[in-house]
This record gives C-alpha cells, structure tokens and sequence, in this order.
C-alpha cells in the first residue's frame, strides 16, 4: 500500500464530473490497483476513488488513473509532504461473529427467503475488493448480491455499493442486483439503500433455525 500525503487538487472526468479543489488529502493506492482520495473527516469514506482495474500514468505534477471505460481521475499535485509504501501482505479477511456467519449459512440454504424462484450461484463469491455474501439468480435469471449482517448499517450498505459498482462491469454478471438483508436494518440505512435501488430485507434468525418462540409477546 502506498500512501502519499500532498496538497492537491482532483478532477473526474467520466460519466459525470467532479472538482475537488486544493487542499491538503491523503492520496492511497491499494495493491489491487485501486486508487482513493481522502480528508481529514469522513471516516472511511473517500472523496472520490477509482475502482479497479485501472492504470496510473505519474506524470511530474500529476497522476492520470483511467479505467478501462476511458475515465479519468486526475490528481494534480502542488506540494508532497510524505511518500510512504508498505507491504501489507495477504489479509485473512473479515470473521463474522457466530451469529452473522450462520445467517449468512441458513440464507444460503434457503435462497427463496428473498422471493420465489431465488437460487443460490455461491456464497463467497470473490471479487476484487473482497469477497459477496451470497450471489444469487432471480425468478428471471438475473444475477442478485447479497450482503448478509445482523445489524444492518449504513456501512454495510456503502460495502455492497462497491460489490454492484465493481460486478456490474463483468458483462458475464451484469445487471446485478442488490438485497441488504439483516435481523434489524436501521432507518438511516434503509434510506440510502433503497435511494440506491438496493431492496431490505428483514430477516428472522430463530425462524430460518426453524426456532418457534413460545413466549408471551406484546406485538
């Protein structure tokens, strides 16, 4: 991973176009080529970014990242303050609690839990920047992402984001849908999800474990 901290300035030329003007930012390129651009604020998420595959071209006094659909994002560079690599080496990825992975199995059992005529293609399928839940067909055949949490944040709606940016190029997937599924999905995520065209689902652990509860219930 290399990281560079200089007084910059950014362009996207593409799609759409975006202008970050001069500022002080952490500029990141990741060993699977991707590139990302970042303030002092805003936790992890980047001002703007380019999703591999993508090539850099350094130029003196400005990178040139373009995609393989001819996009650009392009980082003019006033002042370097610090240039700094570091072999990271091979991640082990993230452990999902006990709760999440299991979910994560029973879904995968039970594919028509999203609708009639679901199927499962894989769990774990791999992408380049980490690995789908679930991926799955419709009653249509198309293909379906699916990530899986118990807590259903908008963090996790922002991860499956990257999965459909990054699998909709494969002409071999494409177009690929989006199911955020999870035991509880706060508000504030549902909202940014379905302004994504990504559908919630809301699912039951104890009845996917084919758990009745006989407890009394208010509701």
């Amino acid at each position: 991973m290399r990281l560079v901290i200089a007084r910059c300035s950014v362009d996207y030329v593409g799609r759409l176009s975006a202008h970050l003007p001069p500022a002080t930012r952490l500029l990141m390129v990741k060993a699977d080529g991707s590139v990302s651009v970042h303030a002092d604020d805003r936790a992890y998420k980047p001002l703007n970014w380019m999703s591999p595959p993508c090539r850099i071209k350094e130029e003196p006094g400005v990178w040139r990242v373009v995609n393989k659909a001819g996009e650009e994002l392009r980082i003019t560079l006033e002042e370097i303050f610090q240039d700094t690599s570091y072999e990271l080496g091979v991640d082990p990825g993230l452990v999902k609690d006990g709760v999440e992975a299991h979910l994560q199995e029973l879904l995968a059992a039970n594919p028509t839990t999203f609708g009639e005529g679901y199927t499962l293609v894989r769990r774990e399928y791999m992408t380049a920047i980490g690995p789908v839940d679930l991926l799955c067909r419709d009653a249509a055949g198309g293909s379906v992402a699916v990530e899986v949490k118990r807590r259903g944040e908008i963090d996790g709606v922002e991860q499956l984001t990257r999965y459909l940016e990054l699998m909709n190029r494969d002409p071999l997937l494409a177009p690929v849908a989006g199911i955020f599924a999870a035991q509880e999905i706060k508000p504030q995520a549902r909202v940014l999800a379905e302004d994504r065209g990504i559908r919630c689902v809301v699912v039951d652990y104890d009845k996917l474990r084919g758990i009745v509860r006989d407890e009394l219930t208010l509701f």
